[in-house]
C-alpha cells in the first residue's frame, strides 16, 4: 500500500462498518485524511490488548475528528542497540493489516532517529505533535516516556499538550484478569519462547502472525509427501516446534495447514526456517508474500532415525492440526 493511499478495510471485532484506511509513511507529510487526528502514541509491538484499549479510546476522544495511530520506525531499541537483534512481535507491514481492522481512520509512520532522540520534551510537543503533523490530541499509556533522554514523562505531556492547545488522554495499564500483571509485549514474547500460544494469542486477543516471502528451499518436502513453503523469520524468538497454522496467500485466500519452526536436526540442522505444509493445496508460491498466523503449539522438535519414522509421526501432526484448527475460536486479524 503505497504512502497515503487508502483501503477499505472491515474493521474486526469492532461492530463497525468498513471504513477508509490511510498509510501515512515516514517522511511524507500528513495527508489531508488524517488533519488534526487524534492519534495514540507508541511503539505497539504486537497490537496487544493493552494497546486496543488505547486504540478504543482514541476512537471516543476523536469524536468527528481523524482517529489514528502515531509509531515508529525502526523500533527505538534496535536504534539504541542496533548490534543487538530484538524479537519483534509485528513488523512494519504486519501492523498496517492490524491497526486497517480497529476502526481507526489512519496509521502515521516516522522515522525514528537523530533527530527525533535528540528532540526536547517541549519541542515534540508543540514542534512536532501539533505543529509538523498537526494533531488536535494524543492518547498515551501510563508508562509513555518521550524526548530527549525519554525525560518526558505521561505527566510532563499532559502539560505541555495542555499549554500547545491539545488534548491528552492518559490509558491505565490493563491487565487480563484482576491482580495479574499488566499485559506487555515481553510477556506475549515470553510466551511464545515457551510456545505457548494459546497464552500469547490470549493476551494479544488475536491469533498471532508473521509475514514473510516465500523462498526456495532444498525441496526435500516434496520427496517426503510434504510440500513446504520455506519462510526466514528475522531474529524470531518463536520455540522450536510443530503448530497448527492458517495461511493468508497474495490473492486473500485463506488455507489450512501445519507448520515447523527450526533448524530441521533429521537432516541438516540448519538456520531456523519456518516450513508450511498446507492442506490440500496444489500451486506456486515463490516469492509470493504470505501470512502465517498459528493456532496450537503440537510439539517440540525432534530428531528422527529415519525419513520413514519422520513421516508417520507427521502423519500424527496434521491430524492433530486439522482437529485444533477446527475447535480454535481465536479471531483472526487476516480475514
Amino acid at each position: 500500500m503505497p504512502s497515503g493511499d487508502e483501503n477499505a478495510v472491515p474493521p474486526a471485532g469492532t461492530g463497525l462498518p468498513p471504513k477508509r484506511f490511510t498509510v501515512c509513511r515516514e517522511d511524507d507529510p500528513v495527508p489531508p485524511a488524517l488533519a488534526g487526528a487524534v492519534a495514540a502514541l507508541g511503539n505497539f509491538d504486537g497490537v496487544h490488548r493493552g494497546h486496543r484499549t488505547l486504540i478504543a479510546t482514541v476512537r471516543e476522544e476523536a469524536g468527528s475528528r481523524p482517529a489514528a495511530v502515531l509509531t515508529f520506525e525502526p523500533h527505538p531499541r534496535a536504534f539504541f542497540a542496533p548490534d543487538q537483534p530484538m524479537f519483534r512481535l509485528t513488523g512494519p507491514r504486519a501492523k498496517e493489516i492490524v491497526f486497517a481492522r480497529l476502526g481507526l481512520d489512519g496509521l502515521i509512520v516516522r522515522r525514528f532517529d537523530a533527530r527525533l532522540a535528540g528532540t526536547g520534551a517541549r519541542d515534540f510537543v508543540e514542534g512536532w505533535l501539533r505543529d509538523e503533523l498537526g494533531l488536535s490530541g494524543v492518547v498515551i499509556g501510563h508508562d509513555f516516556h518521550f524526548g530527549r533522554g525519554r525525560e518526558g514523562s505521561p505527566g510532563i505531556l499532559a502539560e505541555l499538550c495542555a499549554e500547545a492547545g491539545l488534548s491528552c488522554r492518559i490509558v491505565p495499564a490493563v491487565s487480563a484478569e484482576p491482580g495479574d500483571a499488566p499485559i506487555s509485549s515481553s510477556a506475549i514474547r515470553a510466551a511464545l519462547a515457551a510456545g505457548d500460544v494459546a497464552r500469547a494469542n490470549d493476551l494479544l486477543g488475536y491469533r498471532w502472525f508473521v509475514l514473510a516471502p516465500v523462498r526456495h528451499g532444498d525441496k526435500r518436502g516434496r520427496t517426503l509427501g510434504y510440500p513446504t513453503a520455506n519462510l526466514a523469520l528475522d531474529a524470531c524468538g518463536l520455540a522450536h516446534g510443530i503448530y497448527a497454522v492458517r495461511v493468508r496467500l497474495a490473492d486473500g485466500s485463506l488455507h489450512d495447514g501445519v507448520a515447523s519452526y527450526g533448524r530441521r536436526p533429521t537432516f541438516d540442522d540448519g538456520a531456523p526456517l519456518l516450513e508450511v505444509h498446507l492442506f490440500d493445496f496444489k500451486g506456486d508460491l515463490y516469492g509470493q508474500e504470505v501470512a502465517v498466523e498459528l493456532l496450537a503449539y503440537l510439539r517440540g522438535e525432534e530428531r528422527f532415525s529415519s525419513a520413514e519414522a519422520l513421516i508417520a509421526q507427521m502423519d500424527v501432526d496434521s491430524a492433530r492440526a486439522r482437529a485444533a484448527i477446527q475447535t480454535d475460536r481465536v479471531p483472526s486479524m487476516l480475514g
